[in-house]
């Protein structure tokens, strides 16, 4: 019996050698792609053919044909990922604004998951789920160890089905079980106001398909109510990123035409790619310009953006082109850093390989992979600055992320850094766990307490702006009037 199922196995193993082979001559006929490695790809046939005639039960050939391209694409950088159906689905609905879970944005954080923050109106917001939360287990699953991919199908499901978190609260020093009914969650992208009589604040949670519409009706409804503004505040703080298209849109709605938002550098010449204020650039639908309704005013309003540690991609994106262009002054603390582009290939009609293809660049040429952007004004989300920086994950951190393109991942300067972060990281645990009351509350984004906010409207209506620190002085902005005199001035990118 044992060798009917090695003869078996061989057969398929030929069959995938066979497979690979055509593969061989496909890649060669693109002629743009190196020669496959036939002796690795003898290895790998070789280890289907022994899992199938040796493991322990049968495996089916497809599963394990997953699990090798899903090794392969996960091992390349932190984006990268092979989308089976299920995965597939849930990415186009993240990117519709509209999913089945729980409603919280999560990161990894030493081995568990961490929670970002909490969706407003979520299950989870309404349970009591707290930023900084570290999930330790989903139902039976234990998560130290889980990618985060995994964690995530496991706390999506079907309406109204319940999911177990088992929560490490370190500010209480005390886990916490919470039984959760998930719902569909519709991420509202844009919200905004008059913050005081003259000043907009407008907040993008996230860039979605319906991020650009939903912005153009936010300010004409803020222009409707003072068509004299005198400022505006771009809140892009703990952003993720989202729609390339969205991001540009939303840049282009302060930039004169044709200017450059963002270019991109791959190996193909397809990923060497400049987008621009231009609706076929930013526009759904063709022929059609989404922006049209603004008014000229939102040309030149003065303008602040507000970022942190947790605005990235395509936020990074909008903020980095009104920074070169000195469109508008940026404020709050160093951005992610996640500057990478991800192209969806379709493998079929319910697969997909997210690649990681090009690094994104801002007008000026910076690359904003693993950099980030540099604010003008260095300002925390309390007075005295931001007591929870070193607990936070930056795209620097990954092990295998990609690089700026000019210093190397792997370079001493970078693990150098790595090892001081990490040390700091420890350091800032010991002292919460310690003694957890002395680390206050963060205030929420767009309330009388947000400090960061409170800085804005400072610098906007020419009054001192308290920093945490003096940096060398920025240049001249053509958004804010000169005569706004920060008290410690910070550098520009």
């Amino acid at each position: 019996m044992a060798g009917k199922l090695k003869i078996t196995a061989w057969i398929g193993a030929g069959m995938l050698t066979g497979a690979l082979a055509t593969l061989q001559l496909q890649a060669f006929a693109r002629g743009s792609v190196s020669p496959l490695p036939l002796e690795q790809l003898q290895q790998l046939a070789a280890v289907y053919g022994l899992i199938k005639a040796d493991y322990f039960e049968p495996v089916q050939g497809k599963k394990l044909v997953e699990n090798a391209i899903d090794g392969m694409v996960g091992g390349l950088d932190p984006h990268s990922e092979y989308l089976d159906p299920k995965d597939y689905k849930e990415f186009r609905e993240s990117t519709s604004g509209k999913f089945v879970g729980v409603g919280i944005e999560i990161a990894p954080k030493d081995g568990l998951i961490q929670v970002v923050s909490p969706i407003e109106g979520s299950p989870a917001a309404h349970a009591g789920i707290q930023a900084g939360d570290l999930i330790t287990r989903i139902d039976d699953t234990a998560v130290k160890g889980l990618p985060l991919d995994k964690a995530v199908k496991l706390m999506r499901g079907k309406p109204g089905t319940q999911v177990r978190l088992t929560l490490l609260r370190k500010s209480a020093n005390r886990t916490i079980t919470l039984v959760i009914t998930r719902e569909e969650i519709h991420v509202q992208s844009v919200r905004g106001r008059m913050v005081e009589p003259g000043y907009g604040w407008v907040r993008i949670n996230q860039f979605q398909s319906d991020t650009l519409p939903e912005f153009v009706a936010k300010v004409d409804e803020l222009y409707k109510a003072d068509p004299k503004l005198k400022g505006l505040v771009l809140d892009l703080r703990n952003d993720p990123g989202g729609l390339l298209e969205s991001a540009v849109g939303v840049a282009s709605a302060f930039l004169p035409p044709e200017s450059v938002i963002v270019s991109t550098r791959g190996q193909i010449p397809e990923a060497n790619v400049s987008y621009r204020n231009t609706p076929s650039d930013y526009s759904r639908v063709p022929g059609q310009n989404p922006l049209a309704s603004l008014p000229d005013a939102v040309k030149k309003v003065p303008l602040v953006v507000l970022v942190n540690g947790g605005s990235a991609s395509a936020s990074e994106i909008v903020t980095g082109a009104l920074q070169d262009y000195k469109r508008a002054e940026v404020m709050g603390e160093l951005t992610f850093g996640k500057g990478s582009v991800q192209t969806v290939l379709p493998l079929g009609p319910d697969t997909a390989l997210k690649l990681t293809t090009a690094r994104y660049f801002t007008p000026n040429g910076e690359s904003i992979q693993a950099r980030g952007i540099t604010p003008n004004y260095l300002v925390g989300p309390l007075p005295g600055g931001d007591p929870y920086a070193a607990l936070r994950m930056r795209e620097v951190d990954y092990k295998n992320q990609i690089g700026t393109g000019v210093q190397s991942a792997s370079s001493p300067q970078v693990q150098q850094e790595l090892q001081r972060q990490d040390e700091a990281r420890q350091e800032l645990e010991a002292a919460i766990e310690k003694n957890p009351k002395k680390f206050p509350k963060l205030p929420e984004y767009g309330s009388k307490q947000d400090w960061q906010l409170e800085q804005a409207l400072n610098l906007l209506q020419h009054k001192p702006v308290v920093t945490e620190k003096p940096l060398p002085a920025p240049a001249a902005s053509a958004s804010v009037s000169s005569a706004s005199k920060p008290a410690q001035p910070a550098a520009t990118h």
